[in-house]
């Protein structure tokens, strides 16, 4: 009876002793200490949110346009235009302490008055300026300005890309900044189209990409680069639907088009100004006062009934622009800027190539008839905006 008391006194020590490590194991297992939780500290700081807004141009036909198409084409003539203004979400993530970004070119995609903000993960928004991008690569590289530096995503170090590896997914999903999916590497070098989109070599995954995630990183768990999010694909050519096609831009790839990104960057550091698309594709007329002009020919003149050897005709008024809100339009003639007589667009331009905004600038605008059938010409102040 002894003997036994002894045995079940030692069985219960040894279970109480077993029941204290394994209460211990379980009080190690910390969701801090976690992998996926300790790679995402590492990246977070880097991963950006990306607000751009650019303005588009649509042309609308009018009567006045009808008529310019019988001597010119439409192209000539530059009809009327509206400016809308189009929004989009995306995500991207710094790789260097001066504030270098990299993201899709889908979501930064150059245009005429593009405007992008960047929020960075503590909150703080800062205006972005475009350096390059390359369409066939879907990668763009841009760049914030902060006198501190930045937290970043190192390329020097990327993931071996490994069939099952875990992977994760962050990016400004739907809107939702700093948004997480998890899941694994599928499959390496996959071609796929989407809307008549072709997209070479990419990496596939089954975490969701959902909308706003393009540009942002896919990171293993030890926090290197997998890739880029870049498309998820929600139908087969067939319409069949799917569920966990995720595809990025491998990091490889990312890392080679920074590196020729970056040569870009350098040339556009020279001390010469580089004339930006804005001012290559908008004449001062337009940029200041919103009017886009074109030389009176002598089929024009004929067609109008304007009295030959005077003038710069307006073909567009761009709405709510100061030449708008002056009450000029469209196919009234520039008979002098200042002072001084114009004739060409080329006159104009070079009379508003010192004008500032803010500068008041007299335009005398109206119409003379040819043989003296009629004058009506006034003289009109302008505020450049």
């Amino acid at each position: 009876m002894q003997l036994r008391r002894k045995f079940v006194l030692t069985l219960a020590a040894t279970c109480g002793i077993l029941f204290a490590k394994s209460t211990g194991v379980f009080a190690q297992a910390d969701p801090a200490s976690e992998p996926a939780v300790l790679a995402l500290a590492k990246v977070l700081p880097a991963v950006v949110n990306i607000n751009t807004e650019r303005v588009v141009r649509r042309a609308v036909r009018d009567p006045f346009e009808d008529f310019y198409s019988q001597f010119f084409g439409y192209d000539q003539a530059r009809p009327r235009e509206i400016r809308q203004t189009l929004q989009s979400l995306g995500s991207g993530f710094i790789i260097d302490p001066t504030g270098y970004i990299v993201t899709n070119q889908h979501v930064v995609e150059r245009a005429a008055n593009l405007k992008i903000q960047v929020t960075t993960n503590d909150g703080k928004t800062y205006s972005a300026h475009y350096i390059a991008g390359d369409d066939k690569t879907d990668l763009a590289f841009i760049k914030i300005d902060a006198k501190a530096a930045f937290a970043f995503i190192s390329l020097d170090n990327i993931s071996p890309n490994l069939l099952g590896e875990t992977v994760i997914v962050v990016g400004n999903a739907v809107g939702y900044g700093s948004s997480i999916s998890r899941g694994v590497l599928s499959a390496v070098k996959r071609n796929i189209t989407i809307e008549n989109i072709e997209y070479k070599d990419l990496v596939q995954t089954d975490a969701a990409i959902n909308p706003g995630n393009s540009g942002g990183p896919v990171i293993d768990i030890s926090g290197r680069l997998v890739g880029i999010s870049s498309a998820k694909m929600a139908f087969t050519p067939q319409g069949v639907p799917t569920q966990g096609l995720g595809f990025a831009i491998p990091a490889d790839v990312v890392r080679d088009s920074v590196s020729r990104f970056k040569k870009i960057a350098d040339k556009k550091l020279t001390p010469s100004k580089q004339p930006t698309t804005k001012e290559i594709s908008t004449s001062n007329a337009e940029r200041l006062f919103g009017m886009q002009l074109q030389d009176l020919s002598e089929e024009l003149l004929d067609a109008l009934g304007y009295a030959r050897g005077h003038g710069v005709l307006i073909t567009a008024v761009e709405p709510g622009s100061p030449a708008d809100q002056a009450g000029i339009e469209r196919g009234l003639v520039i008979y002098r800027v200042a002072k001084y007589e114009v004739n060409s667009v080329k006159q104009v331009e070079d009379l508003l190539g010192r004008a500032q905004s803010g500068a008041s600038v007299n335009f005398a605008i109206g119409a003379i008839r040819a043989g003296g059938q009629g004058e009506q010409v006034e003289t009109l102040t302008m505020a450049a905006r």
